[in-house]
């Protein structure tokens, strides 16, 4: 993946940001109030690492999980 270096604010720029903060917001994060910022950490740390990579697929993956991607890229 190659760094933009376009101009701020535009979306399609980083696209792939963009959707990976959607998919948080609107599966995780949506209704969750927390008391904390650790609360709040912890709660985007365990969807990253217990959810979104190990088993969340992804159509641009083949509909596979980042894991499973990487996975069978070792395998060649």
């Amino acid at each position: 993946m190659v760094h933009s270096q376009s101009r701020a604010g535009k979306c399609t720029d980083n696209a792939v940001t963009e959707r990976f903060f959607r998919s948080l917001k609107t599966e995780k994060l949506n209704g969750y109030r927390f008391k904390t910022r650790e609360q709040a950490l912890l709660c985007v740390a365990e969807y990253i690492e217990d959810f979104y990579n190990p088993r969340r697929l992804h159509s641009a993956l083949g509909n596979r999980s980042p894991m499973q991607f990487e996975m069978d890229g070792l395998r060649i």
